[in-house]
């Protein structure tokens, strides 16, 4: 008997002891807040982004995945820069003038144009 009285009153201190470690023991030494991550090495602002650029970019990870606005930030600003240099080229085409015409894409040689000239 007094063994089985032993074993309950251990019983109700290992209960108690993990309750009060998961409720945290009411004492106030609460871990704080973590901060959540957040994008440290940003795009340059100051320069075109370059390929080195975009291959050092590390997105910092949410609990579901990506944070959505430090991916809509970069997704802008490459829609962005991308929109300038189409424009650059079509810009720079057109000064030009219209490309010659291509050959056939295999290469090989049309005879009758050929001698005709």
């Amino acid at each position: 008997m007094i063994v089985f009285a032993f074993l309950l009153i251990a019983l109700v201190v290992v209960v108690a002891g993990v309750t009060l470690a998961v409720a945290g023991g009411g004492s106030e030494a609460v871990l704080p807040e973590a901060e959540p991550d957040r994008l440290s090495d940003a795009l340059p602002e100051n320069r075109p982004v370059v390929r080195a650029d975009i291959d050092e970019l590390r997105l910092p990870v949410a609990p579901r995945g990506y944070r959505m606005s430090d991916v809509d930030d970069v997704l802008e600003r490459l829609a962005a820069e991308l929109a300038e240099r189409d424009a650059r080229i079509a810009e720079l085409t057109a000064a030009t003038g219209p490309a010659p015409a291509a050959g056939p894409a295999d290469g090989s040689v049309d005879l009758t144009k050929a001698a005709e000239q």
